[in-house]
């Protein structure tokens, strides 16, 4: 099999990457197509996976439209060279166009259910798959199954925390901290909805950095008075720190699902009610709020319970779930080998 994952967040790098290695262990050639819009060259740089740059993502409404045709247009010619038998992206239309137009199969690997994209790459999609917490419904090629997309990276067969963080965030043993992600708001599921104010922010830092050692991460700017906490860290990081991390203060819904399965607690500030925060609430391992004032509260309530409690709640969550990458690996092989032909002339109706 020829593949090309097609990312457009930076988190889909660790989406996709243990299931293209072991796709790749199988015999499958790889490529990864990217636009350069935040770390995910870097991720992929710091994977050691090939990869294409399309250039610098669009931000406002006549770039993305301008985008949507250019990318289209990258991505197919990449295609013609590259000669693919499956796309895989978290339903991009520039894969699922090209899958198309190259008479490839494209399989969209997708948990936010964002119509505005659906809609554009769904006819030329041949299935869907989304956890089954996801609440909207997607159509007739929409497979559910019984994950989370952050478990197919942070699963333990996959991850293993590294201690070693502690000393390069100039942390001791026994010491605290905490970690705070603002988001951007930039992104199309984010349109009308908010987290924490300004001022609620500052207090917040404040109020921590009374405890224990705060690092802010932000997708965009902060104040003059919050930047000496800002943590600039390599992105192949990250989930080591939220690992060791006494508590995550999160706007952002991947980051607060990120820590809850890791075992760290998280509060997560924002009016956008994300089922997979939810159901993770009924563990005890997020707390969701839409008030930004109701943080300090929340944060207050964590901190009363023991730091060993959030690890045991986490390892009850994971044992309800599948392993993600496992699935995914299991599905695409399926049909392959069911079929005893190529995956480009797999049919995949009896899936939908």
């Amino acid at each position: 099999m020829r593949i090309i994952f097609d990312i457009g967040h930076p988190a889909h790098v660790h989406l996709f990457k243990h299931l293209a290695r072991l796709l790749m262990k199988n015999g499958a050639e790889v490529l990864f197509t990217a636009r350069d819009k935040e770390f995910e060259l870097d991720l992929l740089k710091a994977e050691g996976f090939p990869f294409v740059s399309f250039g610098k993502h669009y931000r406002s409404l006549p770039g993305k439209l301008w985008g949507l045709v250019k990318f289209d247009v990258q991505m197919f010619l990449t295609g013609l060279r590259f000669k693919p038998d499956l796309f895989i992206s978290h339903g991009t239309p520039y894969a699922a166009h090209a899958a198309f137009l190259l008479g490839a199969k494209n399989l969209a690997i997708e948990d936010t259910g964002n119509m505005e994209q659906v809609i554009l790459y769904r006819p030329f999609t041949n299935a869907i798959l989304t956890p089954a917490v996801l609440p909207k419904d997607l159509g007739p090629r929409q497979i559910r199954y019984n994950s989370y997309h952050e478990i197919a990276y942070l699963h333990p067969e996959f991850f293993t925390p590294n201690p070693s963080i502690l000393s390069w965030l100039g942390v001791r043993e026994d010491e605290e901290y905490a970690i705070i992600r603002f988001i951007s708001w930039n992104a199309t599921h984010d349109v009308g909805h908010k987290g924490m104010s300004a001022e609620d922010k500052v207090r917040l830092v404040k109020k921590l950095s009374e405890r224990m050692r705060v690092f802010i991460t932000s997708e965009r700017g902060v104040s003059d008075e919050l930047k000496p906490f800002c943590l600039s860290m390599p992105p192949d990081k990250f989930h080591h720190v939220l690992n060791y991390a006494r508590i995550v203060i999160s706007e952002g819904t991947t980051t607060g699902v990120e820590a809850g399965i890791l075992g760290t607690p998280c509060v997560y500030i924002s009016t956008f009610d994300d089922p997979n925060c939810r159901e993770m609430e009924e563990f005890g391992l997020v707390f969701n709020t839409s008030e930004s004032g109701k943080v300090f509260k929340m944060v207050d309530t964590v901190l009363d319970e023991k730091r060993e409690t959030f690890r045991e709640r986490a390892k009850t969550f994971l044992a309800t779930k599948v392993n993600a990458t496992r699935y995914y690996y299991d599905f695409i092989m399926e049909r392959y080998q069911k079929n005893n032909a190529p995956i480009k002339n797999a049919s995949w109706e009896s899936t939908y």
